[in-house]
């Protein structure tokens, strides 16, 4: 009897433990749920992998459209050699450099929209609206800094200036999207501090980084979070 009774409650006792186990299982997968949303909410996670590879493709058609207008059709890539203070060659790279930026913005919106919509998500939601406020100084003081260099004639410290303000801008918006981006920012800069010790070499660094550099990234967030 004694047997019986000590397996009764034993019994109990065992389907007390598991019942308040499955309960604490239950609050954790709850809670997990609920920080997910909560990510979502805060931060912008529809960017395009794509978008950064587009963008990285026009600019290195752009950078080899600048290459014709600047050197014509030498292939000695010899840099230091010209030194540009034309006027006209100026606004065609200025009109071309705005060109690019267009493409890559375009593009860049509409695959984002389009991967927020494939996936159901709200690309204009709290993480976009911080994400864009936090580029937007940056981006802004770094092209007041461009327009102020170019009415000033010094155009051999540009690329440097947009690549550093760029990668700042980046880093700023890494805050409120996937941390891999920050990644992207700090070579931006880097590259930057680098083009500015070797003035004359500014449209290979250009090169590197809003093309290379943007491939690469590209690829790499298409595949860790576009598939």
């Amino acid at each position: 009897m004694r047997v019986a009774l000590a397996a009764l409650i034993y019994y109990l006792l065992l389907c007390i433990s598991k019942y308040f186990h499955m309960e604490e299982k239950d609050a954790y997968a709850e809670l997990a749920s609920i920080r997910n949303l909560m990510e979502r909410s805060a931060k912008f996670i529809s960017l395009s992998g794509l978008s950064g590879i587009m963008a990285g493709i026009y600019a290195l058609l752009g950078a080899g459209m600048a290459y014709k207008i600047v050197y014509g059709r030498r292939l000695d890539f010899q840099f230091r050699d010209f030194y540009i203070n034309d006027p006209a060659v100026i606004w065609k790279l200025v009109w071309l450099a705005l060109a690019v930026l267009v493409l890559s913005l375009g593009t860049g919106i509409y695959l984002t929209i389009r991967k927020a919509t494939k996936k159901g998500e709200n690309y204009w939601n709290p993480g976009s609206k911080r994400m864009l406020r936090s580029m937007l100084f940056p981006l802004v003081s770094g092209g007041l800094l461009i327009l102020i260099l170019l009415s000033r004639g010094l155009y051999e410290i540009i690329s440097p200036v947009s690549l550093i303000f760029y990668g700042l801008a980046i880093v700023a918006a890494s805050h409120y999207t996937y941390t891999d981006v920050k990644w992207l920012g700090i070579f931006e800069v880097i590259l930057g501090l680098i083009a500015a010790w070797f003035p004359g070499y500014g449209l290979i660094f250009w090169t590197i980084g809003f093309g290379v550099l943007h491939i690469i990234y590209g690829t790499i967030m298409h595949f860790k979070y576009d598939r």
